[in-house]
C-alpha cells in the first residue's frame, strides 16, 4: 500500500523541523499577543463558494467536496481564512468589542498537480488580525511574517506588495482590462482566455510569456485607485520602511481569492524554483459581512509549511531526541520492579528507553549503545534480590553498582 498521490508521510526525522518551526512561530506570535485557534477540517461547501469566489480555480477545479450521509454538501477546507471568519461569526467574537488577533496551523486540501513543495494535502501557518482598518495592522502582520522567517534563518526572501483597491475600483479596472485584452484574445493562452470572462484579474499573474508580453501595455490597477486607497497603501509602505522591511511594488500582484481588497502581498524566495511564494496574504474587509456577520475589517496571511521546511531543512541542524538511560531487564521480578524506577525517572524528567525484546543482557547492551543513551541500567533477578542496580556507562564502558535507594546519585549525575 502506498499513500495517495499528493500526500506524504512525515517521519520522525523531518518532524523535528516541523516542531522547530512551530516552537519559533509560537514564541513570536505569543510576544505579539496572537492566540491560537483550531477550526474543523470539514466545513460546509457554501462557506468557500461564498468567500473564495465561484470564478476562482480553487472553487472550480481544486476543492475536495462530497455529500455526506445527511445529504449535506461538505468540503475539506482548501484554505484557513474562510474558516476563521466563520468561527468569528458563529462564536460571536465580535461582541467582545476588541481586536481579535488569531493564528492557526493545520492541514488544507486542494486537488492540484503535485510538485516539490506543493501537495494535495498541505499545511499552513496563518494569522488573522480582525477588527481594525488601520494600516498599522497590515504592517503588523507583515512584520510578524518577517520575524518568523528571520528566526528560522530563511535565506533569500523578499516582499512584493500591491494595492488592489476596493470593489468599485477593481470593477472599473476589470472593465478596462477586459476591453484591452479582448483585442488580443486570439493570442492569449487557453487559461487566460477562460479567465477573460470569469476572473480577468488572474490573467495578470499568468506564467505564459506571450500573455505577459501582451500585458506590458495593459492599463494599471493603480490608475483606478481613489485617494483613500492610495493613502492606505502609502501608510502601509511607510510603516514597513519604519520597520526596516524592504519591499517591491508589484502592480500585477492580485492574489487568487475574491475576498481580498486594498493591501495584497507575497513573500517570495529564489531558492525553490517555480514554487517561489512562501507567504501570501492581504486585507479582507468585507468577508465577514459577506458571510453573514457585521462589517469587520481584517488582514492576515498564510505560510505554506511544506515550502518552508524545504527552505530551512539544510540550514538548521537538529538531532533526534535520544534517551539518557537505556533500561535493560531480565526475569519476571525485574520486569515488575522496573516500573517503579520508570516512575522515578519520569518524576525527575530523565528520558529513557525501555527494552521490550527480553534478550540477553549482552544483546540489550548492544541496542543500548545504538540508542545514543549515556548509560544502561541493568536490572536482573540478582539485582532485585540484593536491592541494587547495575549501571554501565556506555561511552567508556565503566560499570558500577548502586543501592536502589541511591538511584538519586545517578539522576544527579545525568542532570549535571
Amino acid at each position: 500500500m502506498q499513500p495517495l498521490r499528493g500526500t506524504k508521510d512525515i517521519l520522525s526525522d523531518e518532524i523535528l523541523i516541523w516542531q522547530h518551526i512551530y516552537s519559533k512561530a509560537l514564541k513570536i506570535l505569543t510576544l505579539s499577543n496572537y492566540h491560537e485557534i483550531r477550526t474543523p477540517i470539514l466545513e460546509s461547501t457554501t462557506l468557500f463558494t461564498r468567500s473564495i469566489g465561484n470564478g476562482t480555480d480553487i472553487v472550480n477545479k481544486e476543492m475536495y467536496s462530497f455529500r455526506d450521509q445527511g445529504l449535506r454538501e461538505i468540503t475539506l477546507r482548501p484554505e484557513g481564512t474562510a474558516s476563521i471568519a466563520r468561527a468569528f461569526i458563529s462564536n460571536k467574537l465580535g461582541q467582545e468589542n476588541r481586536i481579535q488577533r488569531l493564528w492557526y496551523c493545520g492541514p488544507m486540501f486542494r486537488y492540484e498537480r503535485p510538485q516539490n513543495g506543493r501537495q494535495r494535502q498541505f499545511h499552513q501557518l496563518g494569522i488573522e488580525c480582525i477588527g481594525s482598518f488601520n494600516p498599522m495592522a497590515d504592517a503588523e502582520v507583515i512584520r510578524i511574517a518577517y520575524s518568523i522567517l528571520k528566526a528560522l534563518k530563511c535565506p533569500d526572501y523578499q516582499l512584493e506588495i500591491n494595492s488592489i483597491g476596493n470593489t468599485l475600483e477593481r470593477n472599473n479596472y476589470k472593465k478596462a482590462l477586459v476591453e484591452y485584452l479582448y483585442k488580443y484574445k486570439d493570442d492569449l493562452d487557453t487559461d487566460s482566455l477562460k479567465r477573460l470572462q470569469i476572473n480577468p484579474l488572474r490573467i495578470l499573474d499568468s506564467k505564459n510569456q506571450k500573455t505577459q508580453e501582451i500585458l506590458c501595455n495593459a492599463p494599471l490597477l493603480a490608475s483606478f485607485l481613489q485617494k483613500p486607497s492610495k493613502k492606505h497603501f502609502y501608510n502601509v509602505c511607510d510603516y514597513l520602511a519604519c520597520s526596516n522591511i524592504g519591499y517591491t511594488i508589484n502592480q500585477k500582484l492580485v492574489r487568487g481569492l475574491d475576498y481580498y481588497n486594498y493591501t495584497a502581498f507575497e513573500i517570495k524566495t529564489r531558492s525553490l524554483g517555480s514554487q517561489d511564494t512562501i507567504c501570501g496574504g492581504g486585507r479582507y474587509d468585507s468577508l465577514i459581512q459577506q458571510l453573514g456577520g457585521q462589517e469587520t475589517p481584517s488582514v492576515g496571511w498564510a505560510i505554506g509549511l511544506e515550502r518552508l521546511v524545504l527552505l530551512v531543512k539544510n540550514i538548521i541542524a537538529l538531532k533526534e531526541n535520544q534517551p539518557s538511560i537505556y533500561l535493560a531487564t531480565q526475569g519476571t521480578l525485574a520486569q515488575k520492579k522496573i516500573w517503579t524506577i520508570i516512575s522515578i525517572l519520569e518524576k525527575n524528567l530523565i528520558s529513557f528507553e525501555l527494552d521490550l525484546n527480553g534478550n540477553t543482557f549482552q544483546k540489550q547492551l548492544k541496542k543500548a549503545s545504538k540508542s545514543g543513551a549515556k548509560v544502561c541500567l541493568l536490572l536482573g533477578e540478582d539485582e532485585v534480590h540484593n536491592n541494587i542496580i547495575t549501571i554501565k556507562w556506555l561511552k567508556d564502558g565503566a560499570q558500577e553498582q548502586l543501592k536502589y535507594n541511591n538511584l538519586s546519585t545517578l539522576i544527579n549525575k545525568l542532570k549535571s
